[in-house]
């Protein structure tokens, strides 16, 4: 019997970069667990943006997943192999 709480580590890039996660896991929460803050640039300042309320309320962790554009990371889950860009 296998046990249902075993995390799965996958593997998926950033802005090209290969770094892991935990499947199922909100990719803004696998990239801040890799060190990544700044997931995107404002448009408008040039300044970095990255998770501020978590709850896709605001918008500032959008980035482009599997070509993609404008997806919210902190309510996307993370899967095997994706690409995901800054936005």
């Amino acid at each position: 019997m296998s046990n249902h709480n075993e995390e799965k580590v996958v593997s998926f890039t950033f802005n090209g970069k290969r770094i892991k996660g935990i499947e199922g896991q909100p990719i803004a929460a696998a990239l801040m667990a890799n060190g990544i803050r700044a997931i995107r640039t404002c448009t408008v300042t040039g300044e970095p943006r990255g998770i501020y309320c978590g709850i896709g309320h605001c918008y500032e962790c959008r980035a482009t997943v599997n070509q993609k554009r404008s997806i919210r990371t902190c309510l996307t889950c993370l899967e095997d192999n994706m690409d995901i860009t800054s936005d």
